[in-house]
């Protein structure tokens, strides 16, 4: 029996809170992270950048339409953060550890997709949901401009 797919999708503030969790317990022995799962954020990048002799490292989340940031933090004390191209690879490595090019001698890339077919169904529906639900909630009504309110002015008299 093929493990179901855990990842539930997270919004961007999430994935900061994540982040700066990650950041924050970075120098304890034992780090205990708030959330602990597996987690995908669609359309955002993940990029890094070094700075002052390759010291510091800075983490940044960019706006990158159809790509995936993959979580993983299932044990609660590590942050594991992956780029993908597409939902069933992100699903993929959370799921089996795996990247799609990888070659392991139980299971390939493609046979897991046509095993998980409907649970990634499930998750682009979920997708298109939170997707339709951002679109109307930015809609608004639009300011009067000027010729609209002379317009009005005009056929009240």
């Amino acid at each position: 029996m093929e493990s179901p797919i855990r990842a539930t999708l997270i919004t961007v503030d999430q994935a900061r809170a994540m982040l700066k969790d990650q950041r924050d317990q970075r120098g304890e022995r034992f780090p205990e992270l708030a959330l602990s799962g597996q987690y995908i954020l669609p359309d955002y990048r993940l990029t890094r950048k070094r700075e002052a002799f390759k010291i510091r490292r800075h983490t940044f989340l960019k706006k990158h339409f159809r790509s995936y940031v993959a979580f993983d933090s299932d044990n609660g004390q590590t942050l594991w953060i992956h780029n993908f191209p597409s939902l069933s690879e992100a699903c993929f490595w959370l799921n089996t550890g795996l990247k799609p090019n990888d070659t392991d001698s139980t299971s390939s890339y493609q046979e897991w997709k046509t095993n998980h077919v409907a649970e990634i169904e499930v998750l682009k529906e979920q997708l298109r949901t939170q997707h339709h639900e951002k679109k109307k909630s930015v809609e608004t009504p639009k300011k009067p401009t000027v010729s609209t309110v002379k317009k009005t002015k005009h056929l009240k008299k």
